[in-house]
């Protein structure tokens, strides 16, 4: 029996029910909550722009996007978020959806961190940014309403959320440093990584093996 919550129902799919049982046996539950109110907020957000979107694809983006913090699945060679989109990439293909679908998940996930570029994407790779930006950032809460919000935090709590979630990026990015290198993860390092000095765009142009 399909579950709606905030008035977005969950699809009741074979597809999406291994997605949460994926997502489940990996992440801790601050995660699984977040990834959960993510596919929420992103849905709420797409019906208040008139956007059409295949909520199955979605609910994959939304759940897989954090899995390259998660003990299980991060690795120390490239971005959190690579991890999380090559694992929902194989999810879906192995699941019989097409490349292409799989290939738009993959770069709402990829993305997800690097703003001003997903939102020109399909709706299912815009959404996933939509709702994290919401419930990471508390951006466009004008398009939630109050009862809504009440609502996704009620089935999924937030509690010390803020604190608890830049724990979880500092704990999943600190064996990679470099790969936050020109998005927003490096300022997470920067407050919570002793000795952690950002790479400088300027400095790298200067002091490449470029003549003058």
């Amino acid at each position: 029996m399909s579950e709606s919550i905030a008035g977005i129902t969950i699809p009741d799919t074979e597809l999406v029910r291994d997605a949460t049982e994926f997502v489940r046996a990996a992440a801790t539950p601050l995660l699984f909550h977040h990834s959960r109110r993510v596919f929420l907020f992103g849905s709420i957000k797409g019906r208040h722009r008139g956007l059409s979107f295949d909520p199955e694809l979605l609910y994959v983006g939304a759940m897989f996007h954090d899995l390259g913090l998660t003990e299980r699945y991060r690795r120390t060679d490239q971005r959190f978020e690579v991890d999380g989109a090559d694992l929902a990439r194989d999810f879906l293909l192995a699941h019989g959806r097409g490349p292409a679908e799989a290939r738009t998940v993959w770069l709402g996930i990829a993305l997800h961190t690097t703003p001003g570029i997903v939102e020109h994407l399909e709706p299912e790779a815009a959404l996933v940014t939509a709702g994290v930006e919401t419930d990471v950032l508390g951006f466009d809460l004008d398009q939630v309403t109050p009862a809504q919000v009440e609502e996704v935090t009620a089935a999924h709590q937030r509690d010390g959320f803020k604190q608890r979630i830049l724990a979880a990026f500092t704990e999943g990015m600190k064996d990679r440093p470099d790969t936050t290198f020109g998005t927003m993860n490096d300022d997470v390092l920067a407050h919570y990584l002793p000795g952690f000095v950002r790479q400088d765009f300027v400095e790298i142009i200067l002091g490449s093996d470029w003549p003058e």
